[in-house]
C-alpha cells in the first residue's frame, strides 16, 4: 500500500498558541520536535502494518518544519515553500489513501488556533459546502480516488472531519477550552493513541470524498481590501454587498490553485 500523510501543525499534541508554531517564537523548537515525533507515531505504525510507501508532505507556514534527520528512514518528506498544490502537494491516483495529522478545524467554529489558509478568510465553500483546510484537501484527495483514512488533531478538527466523511478514523489529541487553550494528551499518550488510530484506520473501508465536477469557489473575506485584492484573480467576482469573493472552477484542482492565488493576494492588505 502508498500512503500519503499531510502534517500541519496548529492541531499537534499540546500546541496551543503562536508561541508554538511560529518560527520566529520560543515554543517553536519544541513544537517542530513534537510534530515530528507525532509523525513517526503514524508513520513507524503504517510500515509496521505492511504500507511499502509512504510519502509525508509538510504542510504548515513555509512547509520546512519537520526534522528530516529524525523520520523513519524510508520516509520521502515533501518540505518546503513554493509549492503548486501546498498543502497536497505531490498527492495522485497512485496513492491508496491520505492521513491527515496535526490537523485544526476551520475558521468559523472553535477549535484551537483555527483559520482557513490565512487569519483573513472567515468562510470557504465549494458549491453549497463550507469547508476549511481538511475539507478543501479531502476534495482533492477525492478527485484522485483517494479515501482519507485518518485525521488526528483537536475535538474539533475530529468533528468536523467525522461531518464531511463517512466512516472516517479520528485520533484526538487534545481537547480545545478556547481558541489558544486546550486540555492535551502527553506526547507519549498521543503516541500510543496514535499507533492504535492508525492500525484501526488502515483497516477500514472509507470512501473517497468526491468533489463536484465544475466546482464554484466562493471565500468570504474579513474585510472589503482583502476582496479586492482577491479579486485581482482572473475570473473572479465580489458578490454584491458582500466580502465573498466567487470563482467558477473546471474542476476542483483548478479551485485548489484559485484559493491559494486569491488567500496570497488578499495577504497584501495594509492597514494606516
Amino acid at each position: 500500500m502508498k500512503l500519503y500523510v499531510s502534517v500541519d501543525m496548529e492541531g499537534i499534541t499540546g500546541l496551543v498558541d503562536a508561541s508554538h508554531v511560529d518560527s520566529s517564537r520560543h515554543n517553536y523548537e519544541r513544537g517542530r520536535l513534537i510534530m515530528t515525533n507525532e509523525t513517526n507515531a503514524v508513520v513507524n505504525t503504517a510500515f509496521a502494518s505492511g504500507c511499502e510507501e509512504i510519502v509525508v508532505n509538510d504542510s504548515h507556514s513555509k512547509m520546512n518544519n519537520l526534522l528530516i534527520e529524525h523520520l523513519h528512514p524510508d520516509t520521502q518528506l515533501i518540505t518546503g515553500d513554493v509549492k503548486p498544490f501546498s498543502m497536497v502537494q505531490g498527492l495522485d491516483d497512485s496513492f491508496k489513501g491520505a492521513m491527515f495529522l496535526g490537523y485544526h478545524a476551520r475558521a468559523s467554529v472553535p477549535g484551537v488556533m483555527t483559520h482557513s489558509m490565512i487569519f483573513g478568510v472567515r468562510r470557504m465553500y465549494i458549491n453549497e459546502v463550507e469547508v476549511g483546510e481538511l475539507g478543501f484537501n479531502a476534495y482533492v484527495a477525492g478527485y484522485y480516488g483517494v479515501p482519507v483514512l485518518l485525521v488526528a488533531g483537536d475535538d474539533q478538527a475530529a468533528a468536523e472531519a467525522e461531518a464531511l466523511i463517512p466512516n472516517v478514523t479520528t485520533a484526538v489529541v487534545k481537547e480545545a477550552i478556547s481558541r489558544s487553550a486546550s486540555k492535551s494528551l502527553t506526547p507519549a499518550k498521543a503516541a500510543e493513541l496514535l499507533k492504535a488510530k492508525t492500525e484501526e484506520a488502515l483497516k477500514k473501508e472509507v470512501k473517497p470524498l468526491v468533489p463536484p465536477e465544475k466546482p464554484v469557489l466562493r471565500i468570504e473575506f474579513a474585510n472589503y481590501g482583502q476582496a479586492e485584492w482577491a479579486h485581482l484573480m482572473p475570473k473572479t467576482e465580489i458578490e454584491k454587498g458582500t466580502t465573498i469573493v466567487r470563482y467558477e472552477a473546471d474542476n476542483i484542482l483548478e479551485a485548489y490553485q484559485a484559493m491559494l492565488v486569491m488567500t496570497e493576494l488578499a495577504m497584501r492588505t495594509t492597514f494606516c
